[in-house]
């Protein structure tokens, strides 16, 4: 297994914490530690934010495509090294084997992406209005940046940070969880074998407010790129408005997914089970609140219990694994309180409900019919396996509720009617619509949401853009 020693990234050298602090990783599955990750001190954050300015000098001057070459060189290892970097990721995470596999793929294609587009930060010449001058548009990168990133996709959440910013000429100090850190490590450990320079890439871990606190008092970060809950990023812009950081939020969300009844409703079952308990619900993008049509309830209802009831639950490690645990004890209690909140409103329980073992956070598939608007599983994320499913009349009722929260990550529809479709998409407030299918993350598309889902893009032209500054040249002939 990957996980033998735990490490912080500090001017291209490996080391623990200068003061020998540290907690334990456990396995969400058996709650066992695996390993304890070490917290670097003031004084390690002092120095990991003083090699970024020192790898950035050196980064930047690179040419865009020896940048490229370094960073499919760490994609090319990433490869080679998967299997056992799936392994880590269901270790520290839970998840199965199979998605482990999935999302490190991902992060793979999500580099060597930003890797080629990094070659494209094209700017642009401007036709002057006086003979002689020429005008120019310059894009550069904006300088040192850092990353704070949630704990549900270990390698995902990380590498969109990493390799954004290393693709645009930046360099990144970033803090993966503390709950999940063996992943970006070991992505790290590629993009240093790979022969990316000392300091270009940092990773620090500690206590979360204390670490994030002193990176974002510092003016050497430039910007920050942050994945993960909607008061944690709106404390962190605070943090961040005293030095004027450029900032990309891509904070949570509660998905309406919306069934009419001319949908194909076998095929809508399919797509939202599979993508309903993909990480045991703990996606920002997973759908979260189902409405479905009068004329179809009833099956939906029962076609969406009986996929949830075929699941396999278990250890991720184990074979044919369809959902693993949660993350923490703490998600277990948050569960039970979403759906006895949710039964007190006159909510039906379906089937799920409850803790399936005495050790490991393991939550069944739950299924939730008739329930109401005000229940709070429908105006709070419930970030786990819960799917509360409600009936709607017409279009317009049912986008005025869709529309009804602050958030607006991510939306799901089902019709076979193209006129509806459009209409619906252009009618949710939301930065990513799926219209019968549920692809919507993809390296070369924008990902982020609007309101206070956050704003910027990660992915896409969208993603290297947000480590970009412009710059405008004019000059003249003497």
């Amino acid at each position: 297994m990957y996980y033998d020693k735990l490490d912080l990234l500090i001017a291209g050298e490996f080391c623990q914490g200068s003061e020998g602090k540290s907690e334990a990783v456990l396995n969400p599955a058996t709650e066992e530690e695996i390993a304890r990750v070490p917290h670097a001190s003031s004084d390690d954050i002092e120095r990991a934010l003083t090699a970024s300015v020192d790898g950035f000098k050196i980064w930047k001057a690179t040419p865009a495509i020896e940048r490229q070459r370094v960073i499919s060189k760490a994609a090319d290892l990433m490869t080679e090294r998967l299997d056992m970097m799936a392994q880590c990721l269901t270790l520290e995470m839970g998840k199965p084997l199979a998605e482990s596999r999935i999302e490190l793929q991902f992060a793979i294609e999500v580099a060597r992406w930003y890797g080629e587009e990094g070659k494209r930060a094209y700017g642009r010449v401007i036709p002057s209005r006086v003979p002689g001058v020429r005008q120019m548009v310059v894009k550069e990168p904006v300088g040192p940046c850092c990353a704070f990133v949630a704990w549900n996709f270990p390698a995902n959440n990380a590498i969109r940070k990493i390799a954004g910013a290393l693709g645009a000429g930046c360099s990144m100090l970033i803090k993966p969880s503390e709950e999940t850190p063996g992943t970006a490590l070991g992505i790290a450990k590629c993009f240093q074998d790979a022969g990316l320079p000392p300091g270009v890439l940092n990773v620090v871990f500690g206590v979360p407010d204390e670490v994030s606190r002193q990176v974002l008092g510092s003016w050497i970060p430039r910007k920050l790129s942050f994945t993960g809950s909607i008061p944690v990023g709106k404390h962190l812009q605070k943090l961040s408005a005293d030095t004027l950081k450029r900032c990309t939020m891509e904070l949570g969300g509660h998905a309406p997914v919306i069934v009419f009844d001319d949908a194909n409703v076998e095929q809508a079952i399919n797509a939202m089970a599979a993508f309903k308990y993909r990480n045991a619900g703990q996606v920002c993008i997973a759908p979260t609140r189902f409405y479905v049509q009068e004329k179809v309830y009833k099956t939906f209802v029962q076609g969406f219990k009986e996929r949830s009831e075929q699941l396999k639950i278990g250890n991720g490690l184990e074979s044919d694994v369809d959902m693993g645990p949660l993350i923490a004890d703490r998600r277990l209690d948050v569960m039970e309180d979403f759906v006895s909140d949710a039964l007190s409103h006159g909510a039906k329980l379906e089937t799920g409900g409850q803790r399936l073992t005495n050790r490991g956070y393991f939550y069944g598939p739950t299924v939730l019919s008739d329930v109401p608007d005000d229940a709070k599983i429908m105006v709070e994320e419930p970030f786990g396996p819960l799917a509360p499913i409600t009936p709607f009349g017409s279009m317009d009722e049912v986008v005025e509720r869709a529309n009804s929260l602050p958030f607006g990550l991510s939306a799901y529809v089902f019709t076979n009617d193209g006129a509806r479709a459009a209409a619906i998409e252009d009618a949710l407030e939301t930065g990513m619509v799926g219209v019968n299918h549920a692809m919507i993350s993809t390296p070369e598309s924008p990902f982020g949401g609007v309101n206070e889902s956050g704003y910027g893009s990660e992915g896409g032209i969208e993603g290297l853009e947000a480590f970009l500054r412009t710059k405008f040249v004019t000059e003249s002939g003497v």
